[in-house]
């Protein structure tokens, strides 16, 4: 499947923000694509729209399964008793999941994979900003738009692949992680932290997967370990035999006001970027892009242009005296390392941390005493979460004493109601003072532009 002969794919749960980016990068290589969603939410649905692979009709329909067709790709929604995936059963179509196909296209490819409870997506795109500040020809696969890349998956014929490896299931009926699906040549695990509780009932199955993640590296191949983080380095201290292990730590830097700037050998590169964990990042890229030939000046060069993912502390609004920023943080150690960083880069303003609880790992009562001191940074922290959402089980539904014991913050504020958390918001007194929205969610579409227009005067 890796010539550019016309081929008919059709994507059952096409909605999906790799999914949807794979179809794109599938069409624009001469593959006739079709899909189908019984649901389709934004930005997904207008890239599909503009790609001309928005379905007419949402919903699932057998009819689309034809006889003709090379392969069905499915998304993690498309569920057993699919009627499009049984119409495919009966008519004998390969089927894959996203991950299985993406590897089938890299064949011929050096493939490396950025693992990791959090910092991959950012690890990804910093290798994948500096690669294109070189001129080089490479593909890529990554969770999150990244300025200068109109769309998130690039298969092509370039003879390296950067992926973004989830170690969440392949697909439904698939359990195995995603990240060992693509055989990775070069692999790196930023971090481990229990996350996706979902999948993984305990935090020694959870570490597990990055154990098995490891132990795939070929001979001869690459591991590339955080020594900043204790169950990296103690999947770091098995012997693999005939596979080359580096390790890396946070990149020597300094604040200076407002702006942070790494400290190298040829004198201080300004960064558009902050945070320690950035600087975690920052090593880590910059050890994955040695390893296949980047000159540390180039590298110099181009990371002080980059300007991160969507969505990683992402600044929406700011002038002399205050900000608004937004970032994707949701898991515990995301939380902690996104508020500790607006601290550290504004050290003289107050900081009100808000943050939705949104996935299913952290609207599990059993679960959340893993936030404890998460929001410590903050001057002040808002917790909001959806009492009726979907994805809380009965036995374990969160009371709001059970948020007040995990998170140790004194005050901390909880809401329900979203419009009276913005209220909230937009009563205070925002002089000298930021706020950070943190969510893997939308808040329940609040709309952040206008709550940091009305904050930021």
């Amino acid at each position: 499947m890796s010539s550019n002969k016309q081929h008919k794919l059709h994507f059952i749960a096409i909605g999906g923000s790799v999914m949807h980016s794979l179809a794109i990068a599938l069409r624009e290589k001469g593959y006739t694509v079709t899909g189908s969603d019984d649901e389709i939410y934004e930005p997904s649905r207008s890239n599909l729209s503009k790609h001309g692979l928005l379905p007419e009709k949402f919903g699932w329909d057998p009819a689309r399964i034809t006889p003709d067709l090379e392969a069905v790709i499915l998304g993690m929604h498309a569920k057993e008793d699919n009627p499009e995936l049984i119409k495919a059963h009966e008519l004998s179509i390969p089927i894959f999941s996203f991950p299985e196909f993406i590897r089938k296209q890299c064949d011929d490819k050096q493939r490396i994979v950025i693992a990791g409870s959090h910092g991959k997506t950012t690890i990804t795109s910093m290798i994948m900003h500096v690669l294109k500040y070189e001129g080089r020809d490479f593909d890529y696969v990554v969770g999150a738009p990244v300025e200068g890349f109109p769309n998130m998956v690039k298969l092509s014929d370039a003879p390296i692949v950067i992926i973004e490896g989830d170690e969440y299931f392949s697909s439904a009926f698939d359990k195995t992680p995603k990240f060992l699906k693509y055989e990775h040549h070069i692999g790196l695990i930023s971090g481990i932290a229990w996350d996706h509780i979902n999948a993984y009932k305990t935090i020694d199955d959870y570490v597990r997967q990055f154990e098995l993640f490891a132990n795939s590296t070929p001979k001869s191949g690459t591991l590339i370990f955080c020594k900043d983080d204790d169950f990296a380095m103690l999947i770091a201290g098995n012997e693999r035999t005939d596979v080359n292990q580096y390790h890396y730590n946070v990149h020597p830097y300094k604040t200076d006001g407002h702006e942070t700037s790494l400290i190298t050998d040829a004198g201080p590169v300004k960064l558009k970027i902050f945070g320690r964990h950035n600087m975690l990042n920052i090593s880590g890229a910059m050890m994955v892009l040695q390893q296949i030939g980047t000159p540390e000046d180039i590298f110099y060069k181009a990371i002080s242009t980059f300007k991160g993912a969507a969505k990683r502390l992402q600044l929406i609004r700011e002038n002399a005296h205050n900000a608004v920023y937004l970032d994707f943080a949701h898991a515990p150690s995301k939380v902690a390392a996104t508020t500790s960083a607006l601290k550290e880069k504004y050290p003289e303003r107050k900081l009100t941390a808000c943050l939705e609880l949104h996935t299913f790992s952290s609207l599990d009562k059993n679960f959340i005493s893993n936030y404890t001191d998460t929001l410590k940074a903050a001057d002040e922290a808002c917790v909001y979460y959806n009492p009726d959402s979907k994805k809380q089980k009965a036995e374990r539904k969160l009371q709001r004493e059970d948020l007040i014991q995990a998170f140790n913050f004194e005050q901390l504020q909880i809401f329900t109601d979203i419009h009276a958390l913005e209220q909230y918001l937009t009563a205070k007194n925002w002089e000298n003072h930021n706020l950070l929205m943190m969510s893997s969610g939308t808040f329940k579409g609040l709309d952040l532009p206008k709550l940091a227009s009305s904050i930021v005067k």
